[in-house]
């Protein structure tokens, strides 16, 4: 297709990945078993927590919603990361590109709509824990992840749809692991940098990212206090336990999306930009199911439970 001379392009071409020969299988080889593992361990806590009757409390109901997030969040990204390691054709239509950027966005924002929600509930369990259970109630924790789900879908819609009526001619390369609006605007053929939308649009993102980032902190400010005054030293590690695996995630996940998306006008060398793109693509999903299972007692005799359990199961029917 021609327009004023110039091509238009209908793919895109990702130079960030080595080639097969020059080191790619290694890199596909250590992704492949990340992925794995996000798969399995996010898996195991999500049909823990729904099989064992003791989990079934908002807390834990929130922390399976994340682990399936978690599962469907990395599929976005990294099954096309790793047909990229091992192909020549390291290529992505623009169609794909784009639903690519929609549905990790709308599910990160959802994951950190929710866990902005975790904060919350952590902090009306500890600081208010005689009216916990009347304000906490089911009905109240299934909306509040329904509404989760529904802003973080909603949200970046309009930049898609937006993105989608921008002419692209060349050149087609993306510097990164896989599509970002960044990386996308500046292959348009026009000049997005002058586009008040864009502008209006980075404020929003920046003000949610600020707005959780304070939340969370104003909470567990509180939350600290109110264990502090805690008299029993047993009574204020189980308070204590019960925050850090959420705070844990917390910070690992809205640490690595500020540096990558409060940056404003700071340019980042393509180490630092693939480093923390992976950071909350890849290695936040994968300390999920660790943080979770591991500092969590329920959660990890859940999962022994039932592992026990598929075992006999599997001795019976052979």
């Amino acid at each position: 297709m021609e327009n004023e001379n110039q091509t238009m392009a209908i793919e895109f071409l990702f130079t960030a990945f080595p080639h097969f020969q020059e080191g790619g299988f290694l890199f596909f080889f250590l992704l492949l078993l990340i992925y794995l593992f996000i798969i399995i361990g996010n898996s195991m806590v999500f049909i823990a927590i729904i099989l064992d009757f003791h989990l079934h409390t908002p807390m834990y109901f929130f922390i399976g919603v994340l682990a399936f997030l978690e599962i469907w969040y990395t599929t976005t990204t990294i099954p096309k990361m790793l047909t990229n390691l091992i192909s020549e054709q390291k290529t992505i239509s623009i169609a794909g590109c784009l639903l690519q950027m929609y549905f990790f966005h709308s599910i990160g924002i959802t994951e950190a709509y929710l866990l902005t929600t975790m904060a919350i509930d952590r902090y009306l369990a500890i600081c208010y824990p005689l009216r916990y259970s009347t304000i906490m109630t089911s009905q109240l924790y299934i909306r509040l992840t329904l509404g989760c789900c529904f802003f973080g879908f909603l949200t970046p819609l309009p930049e898609i749809a937006w993105i989608s009526t921008l002419p692209f001619c060349g050149p087609n390369q993306i510097n990164n692991i896989f599509c970002d609006f960044d990386p996308i605007l500046n292959l348009a053929c026009v000049d997005t940098g002058s586009i008040v939308l864009i502008k209006i649009v980075d404020i929003v993102h920046a003000m949610e990212i600020i707005s959780a980032i304070l939340l969370v902190t104003l909470a567990y400010i509180r939350i600290i206090g109110v264990i502090l005054r805690i008299q029993s030293s047993e009574g204020r590690h189980k308070a204590f336990s019960t925050c850090a695996s959420h705070l844990a995630i917390f910070l690992t996940f809205f640490g690595s999306v500020a540096l990558m998306y409060l940056r404003f006008n700071a340019k980042y060398s393509f180490f630092w930009d693939t480093t923390i793109s992976l950071m909350f693509a890849v290695l936040s999903p994968f300390f999920n199911p660790i943080i979770y299972s591991l500092r969590n007692k329920e959660i990890k005799g859940a999962i022994k439970k039932y592992v026990f359990q598929s075992k006999i199961f599997i001795c019976y029917a052979n």
